[in-house]
């Protein structure tokens, strides 16, 4: 098993790493990004977990389940465009949640699991 922490501010106030290599997959714990909107959230987030992924040895064609979580689900439709260019000819399974996150200054929280390729 190989644990990878990226330094953020929760994960010792919580005790968490950023992702777990495991068994042949990728978890990647939920992440939230910094910005003023939710675009420029969800772009940092991405880019964070984007970074965890490469450290595992996958990227983003090898995603296959990812989980948004947004306080309010009518911020979710300006991150469309981000997200179909982000997996682009291959699309995970995907869940929106509409619910409380850590801080209220966060928009979007992004959660993913990968295979490892083999």
């Amino acid at each position: 098993m190989k644990r990878i922490s990226t330094g953020g501010e929760f994960e010792g106030k919580v005790g968490y790493c950023r992702a777990v290599v495991a068994g042949g997959w990728v978890h990647i714990a939920g992440t939230v990004g910094q910005g003023d909107t939710v675009v420029e959230q969800c772009r940092d987030a991405l880019r964070i977990i984007h970074g965890a992924l490469r450290q595992a040895g996958a990227d983003w064609q090898d995603v296959v389940r990812v989980t948004y979580m947004l306080p309010d689900r009518t911020e979710f439709e300006p991150c469309w465009p981000i997200l179909a260019a982000t997996f682009g000819d291959h699309p995970p399974a995907a869940t929106m949640i509409e619910c409380g996150l850590i801080d209220p200054k966060y928009r979007i929280e992004i959660e993913v699991t990968a295979l490892l390729p083999a």
